[in-house]
Parts: structure tokens; C-alpha cells; sequence
């Protein structure tokens, strides 16, 4: 790689890179404690700089021990956000039914609020851009907002037309549904995109 095409990196960033051009590593923690050495800087500081490189596509970071199947990889370290989403809807869920008073009720003013403002457009969006390099942070947020502002109001509409109608247990569970479902496809398609990019 030409130094001009190292131009957006700082110096210390330029420094970690060139480092690492120069020696194999087994393992990433090998890379980072060669890197904080080299560079007389911490190790925390050498792993956020590498993971810098790593997200702008200077360097490859490869699982020797990919996962072979959905199952697994469901249990696999990249598919970590899905349980933290499903958690959040299982914790949400409860909250509604069971926070009448102080201090459980703030906590279920924030879920709550993240449940329909956030979680049903960040699972669509996770869904439509599964490599995580097509949108920066903020898009993603804005984007998620957005959709999920316009989500939430079709789902009242289709249940306005249903026997069960626009109630509190018809909406959080048409909701949680909504967004499990969006979340189950969104770590199907990143499954897909990993397996894809763990074979070149």
C-alpha cells in the first residue's frame, strides 16, 4: 500500500499499520501486544487503534474457527446484538405488565420509549444493510428512528381492522413480533454475508 493512500490516518495510526505490515500474528491479542510494544503505548489504546484500521479496511481480522452453521453462528460472537435485542423485547415485555410504581416504572418509560421509537426500525434496517460498512453509526440511528416512526403507525392501522383492535396487550405483542421477526432475518442475512466473506 502507497503512503498516499494512508493520508486520512493519523500518524500514530500510520505507525500501528506499518508495524503490522511487518510481522504474522496467530492470534489478535499477539497483534496488539506487539503494537502497544512497539509504539510504547497502552494495550487498550493499541486495540482501539487496530480496530480503527480493521473498520476503514486497512487490515483483515479473520476467525480461524468460523461458524459452519446459522445455529452456530446464532451463539457465535457476531451474533452477540441479537441477544441483546431479544433481551431488551423480553425485558420490555415484562416491564409493561408488571411496572405500576417507582423505581421500575422509569425503566420502563426508557424500554418502552426504545421499543417504539427504536427497535422496530433497527431490526428493518439491520435487515436491509446486514455489513456493517454501508452505513455510518449516525445513519443507522437516524435511519432507525425514522422507520420506526413509520412502522409503529402501520401496525395500529392493520390492527385497527382486526377483532382485537388498538389496545395495549394487541400492540406490544403485534410490535414484539414485528421486531423479532425483522431481527430472526437480520442475523439470517448477516449469517449469509459472513459465510460469504469468511469463504474469499
Amino acid at each position: 500500500m502507497k503512503d498516499s493512500e494512508l493520508n486520512e490516518l493519523d500518524d500514530l495510526s500510520k505507525k500501528a499499520f506499518k508495524a503490522l505490515q511487518k510481522g504474522s500474528f496467530d492470534t489478535l491479542s499477539t497483534a496488539v501486544k506487539y503494537t502497544a510494544k512497539e509504539l510504547n503505548i497502552t494495550e487498550d489504546y493499541a486495540s482501539k487503534i487496530i480496530y480503527m484500521l480493521w473498520k476503514k479496511g486497512y487490515i483483515d481480522i479473520v476467525d480461524e474457527n468460523p461458524p459452519k452453521s446459522f445455529f452456530k453462528y446464532i451463539f457465535h460472537i457476531e451474533g452477540i446484538w441479537f441477544h441483546i435485542v431479544t433481551s431488551l423485547l423480553i425485558i420490555t415485555l415484562i416491564l409493561v405488565y408488571i411496572a405500576y410504581s417507582p423505581p421500575l416504572i422509569y425503566f420502563r418509560y426508557v424500554l418502552g420509549s426504545l421499543f417504539v421509537l427504536y427497535l422496530p426500525g433497527y431490526a428493518l434496517i439491520e435487515a436491509l444493510y446486514p455489513r456493517g460498512d454501508e452505513l455510518e453509526p449516525l445513519e443507522r440511528l437516524a435511519l432507525s428512528i425514522g422507520l420506526s416512526l413509520a412502522l409503529v403507525p402501520l401496525v395500529g392501522l392493520v390492527l385497527n381492522y382486526t377483532p382485537w383492535g388498538i389496545r395495549l396487550t394487541p400492540i406490544v405483542i403485534s410490535l414484539a413480533i414485528l421486531t423479532e421477526g425483522l431481527v430472526l432475518y437480520s442475523l439470517y442475512r448477516k449469517y449469509q454475508y459472513f459465510r460469504l466473506s469468511s469463504s474469499i
